[in-house]
């Protein structure tokens, strides 16, 4: 899986690199549509994508992406059995609030200062602040997605652009244009989601 697929502007692509990023596309194609089935494949991309950020030295990655396989169960679980309000619905997307944007603000800065303290204590990253700042929205992301709030759409966003910065810097160009992928799937995400609530209001 660490052999060398093809060059991609001089850098080595591995084959662990490719087939994890088709799965991860295959994944928000899923997320942006509601299908359940995007659960699945974010268990195996994010197992993929662990080994590779483990073999990069981006630690924080390799946590958030065993983090991601870990709640991809929950996230299925939620997608297809959890029910919300008195009515016990299945999940519809909607919107946070005001207070839920601020807690998930100060969620998303406080872990990236614990995170980034932890990774600069404990391990050899040289981009402690910046794996941290990537890993700890992938975290509030995630449990965001899971509960279909649409601000996931807008944290993701953040997210994928300080990535691609990251990844570049690895040269893991690969990534790289994966997560240029990401940031244009989740306007698109953000935009369906919005025209879902809006849908519903009507």
């Amino acid at each position: 899986m660490l052999s060398i697929a093809f060059t991609l502007l001089g850098t080595p692509v591995t084959w662990l690199e490719l087939i994890a990023f088709w799965l991860a596309i295959a994944n928000i194609v899923c997320n942006v549509r509601e299908l359940h089935w995007a659960w699945p494949l974010t268990m195996v991309a994010s197992l993929l994508y662990a080994w590779l950020f483990y073999v990069s030295k981006l630690y924080g990655e390799t946590g958030v992406n065993l983090f991601f396989a870990a709640t991809a169960i929950w996230g299925w679980w939620q997608w297809v059995f959890a029910k919300r309000g008195a009515q016990h619905e299945s999940l519809q997307v909607i919107a946070l609030g005001s207070r839920g944007r601020i807690y998930a603000i100060a969620a998303w800065l406080v872990l990236w200062m614990v995170l980034a303290q932890l990774l600069s204590k404990f391990t050899d990253t040289d981009v402690a602040w910046a794996d941290a700042f990537v890993t700890s929205g992938s975290v509030v992301g995630t449990v965001l997605l899971g509960r279909k709030y649409v601000e996931n759409w807008l944290v993701w966003l953040v997210v994928n652009a300080a990535s691609v910065a990251l990844f570049i810097h690895k040269n893991l160009l690969l990534t790289a244009l994966l997560y240029i992928l990401f940031f244009v799937m989740a306007a698109w995400g953000w935009r369906a989601w919005n025209v879902k609530l809006r849908q519903r209001a009507v």
